[in-house]
């Protein structure tokens, strides 16, 4: 009879320990999981929005211009003329290339300083 006196309290202390575990995650999933995934969708769908005539690159790396975009497929041609059709998922966006840095900066400036006069103590 006294196991069973002691034993109901400690049952009751840990189902309010479950639903203060249950309420933070929920907390923790609604306002943290759940927006950032739906902001990580709607960048992945924006960055996969590609025109017409615009160059796009694949998940598999490969890069080409569109020539024809429908709800099934869409068409890139690649630098060789082939034209190759892709599942709209296998975009992973558009192919706006770096410009290589270019050394002419470099070189004027180091042609604006003048001739150096290393060994000249006159």
């Amino acid at each position: 009879m006294l196991f069973a006196l002691t034993a109901a309290p400690h049952k009751s202390n840990n189902s309010y320990i479950l639903i203060i575990y249950a309420v933070v995650f929920g907390a923790f999933y609604f306002f943290y999981i759940r927006p950032r995934s739906r902001k990580q969708k709607a960048t992945r769908q924006q960055a996969r929005q590609v025109e017409v005539g615009e160059r796009a690159r694949t998940i598999g790396g490969m890069i080409g211009t569109v020539v024809k975009r429908t709800d099934e497929a869409v068409t890139l041609k690649t630098a060789s003329g082939l034209e190759i059709d892709f599942i709209p998922s296998a975009i992973a966006g558009r192919h706006d290339p770096v410009p290589p840095s270019t050394d002419d900066e470099a070189t004027n400036e180091n042609e604006n300083e003048g001739p150096s006069h290393e060994g000249d103590d006159k």
